[in-house]
């Protein structure tokens, strides 16, 4: 039996949800005055808000008499979707009116790969630590993500929100630097300028530099645009990385992910003086949104992992 049916719109008011969930605890109780007893209020009430909804939606529900009770076929029909409805709508309730402090329900996060499968896994799992009553959907993209469509409540973007749909929120700067495997400059000069680096052979990172980067002088605040012919193109930066590794040529990658291999020698800074612009680092989640509680505290973990 659908909900749509005459005096019984699809947009379905609070009243008419006390109605489904009397009727459910009619049901699931076995009888009217142990639904009043559950619900805290007297069987007349209850059998005045039963005869209510029958006449809704013009059909009966419950075959009753004096020691039985037993659901119609429409009773039959309606008591799975009025279960639905009212749990979704209690579980919509509870995460907008919820305790800050005791966040519940799924937080469906998109992350860059990069970022998800290594920077922040740590305070994702400080986050699900402290608040137990929250689960986490992680779902690694690179690209946008459409919020609605996706049912999706954040994202943490890399570089400069454009979508004016979006709150962003900045939690960091990510350096970036211009680095090679050592064997790049086999028998070739060590450059010492930044133009020079056109000469060497090159790796672009597609989402953010792909024929040209931009360059300025740490100290003088100098700039210069190195054009590129890319030996190697990508858009993951765990790829950008390993081609590099490889001695395939030179990339500008961000510090977090290579500072290991800068330390064992596997890699090394070209022109240590001159860096590209640091990337921003923003948390979304679309404006018509409200923040619940379980967003809330997310932002937070956020912001504790890159403290401003």
């Amino acid at each position: 039996m659908p909900l749509t049916r005459p005096g019984f719109s699809s947009a379905v008011s609070s009243d008419r949800l006390e109605l489904l969930s009397t009727f459910v605890q009619i049901v699931d109780r076995g009888s009217l005055s142990a639904a009043a007893t559950q619900m805290r209020t007297t069987q007349p009430t209850i059998s005045r808000r039963l005869q209510s909804l029958e006449r809704l939606l013009g059909v009966r529900l419950l075959h009753r008499s004096t020691h039985a009770m037993k659901l119609t076929e429409d009773g039959e029909r309606l008591v799975e979707h009025a279960r639905e409805l009212t749990k979704t709508w209690q579980a919509f309730m509870s995460e907008i009116q919820g305790d800050d402090d005791d966040p519940e329900g799924m937080l469906r996060v998109v992350v860059p790969h990069a970022f998800g499968q290594q920077l922040l896994v740590t305070p994702v799992a400080d986050y699900l630590a402290r608040y137990p009553r929250v689960s986490v959907e992680w779902l690694l993209h690179d690209r946008r993500p459409d919020f609605i469509a996706e049912g999706i409540d954040c994202a943490i973007q890399v570089g400069e929100v454009t979508d004016l749909g979006v709150v962003a929120i900045k939690l960091s700067e990510v350096p970036r630097i211009v680095v090679a495997a050592p064997s790049v400059l086999d028998h070739q000069p060590t450059p010492v300028h930044a133009r020079e680096l056109a000469a060497l052979p090159w790796l672009s990172l597609r989402t953010f530099y792909r024929t040209e980067i931009m360059l300025a002088h740490v100290s003088n605040g100098e700039s210069c645009r190195v054009p590129l012919r890319p030996r190697f193109a990508t858009d993951s930066l765990y790829a950008l990385r390993s081609a590099a590794l490889l001695g395939m040529g030179v990339c500008v990658g961000s510090t977090w992910l290579l500072s290991e291999d800068l330390v064992q020698g596997r890699l090394v800074q070209l022109v240590p003086e001159w860096q590209a612009a640091a990337l921003p680092v923003y948390l979304t989640y679309p404006q018509a949104r409200l923040q619940s509680p379980k967003l809330k505290r997310f932002i937070e973990a956020m912001r504790f992992q890159w403290p401003a």
